[in-house]
């Protein structure tokens, strides 16, 4: 049965997924704003656990002590697009876990099923929840998390456009040259893509959008277009 939240004129849940690179955050919390919806980012939430694990000495590329591990953080996510906050254990990890380290591990530590799997049902209980509505970025949002979204956005672009963005979004010592940052996307794209559960992908009635040619505020207004059009429906 649907929530009364969920029938609700403006209680629209939109998937926004796709590669690093490709604008997904910053489009994300833009269309939020603007519709006056919440706002998720699912790989911070990945990247949060991740961060946990490394934090209190978990061996990564274990799976066993992964899956072992996967039920003991504490992760609360903020849904305001405005100031989204991410606490583990009642920390707040907004910047630890944009680090390099966590970068370099997360691909391995989101592989793990029993990741998954709590993180998805986390992420299933904030979007019901939602009493407006939200916006919900990733990379199986249409396909695995909220397959019944009501707006699903598949975010592509060029690997040279997504290595100069995400290149541009590094500071200090995680600077890198383009080649290297483009070379560490390629080996994040195998990996999500790759894996046998809940691989980046597609979902088959998701609307693809390159963002390669497109500013960012032609995205925004094409993914804002697409809600208030499915809205009035």
């Amino acid at each position: 049965m649907e929530t009364a939240a969920r029938t609700a004129p403006a209680a629209v849940i939109v998937a926004i997924d796709g590669p690093a690179g490709t604008g997904k955050s910053s489009t994300s919390k833009a269309v939020a704003a603007k519709l006056g919806l919440g706002y998720l980012d699912t790989g911070a939430q990945y990247r949060a656990i991740t961060w946990w694990m490394v934090n209190n000495g978990i061996d990564v590329e274990d799976a066993t002590a992964v899956a072992d591990a996967a039920g003991k953080p504490g992760i609360v996510s903020g849904t305001d697009p405005a100031n989204p906050t991410i606490t583990v254990d009642g920390v707040d990890v907004s910047g630890p876990i944009r680090t390099q380290e966590v970068t370099s591990k997360v691909s391995a530590v989101s592989a793990v099923p029993e990741v998954r799997a709590r993180i998805t049902e986390l992420q299933r209980t904030i979007a019901t929840e939602a009493p407006r509505g939200i916006v919900v970025e990733g990379r199986d949002i249409g396909t695995t998390v909220l397959p019944d979204a009501d707006v699903k956005i598949f975010l592509t672009a060029s690997a040279e456009a997504r290595a100069a963005r995400r290149s541009g979004e590094l500071k200090g010592k995680d600077a890198a040259d383009l080649a290297a940052t483009q070379a560490a996307l390629a080996k994040r794209d195998a990996a999500d893509s790759g894996r046998k559960t809940s691989p980046l992908a597609k979902a088959d009635d998701a609307i693809e959008v390159d963002t390669t040619e497109l500013t960012l505020e032609q995205v925004i207004e094409c993914v804002v277009t697409l809600v208030e059009e499915k809205r009035s429906e």
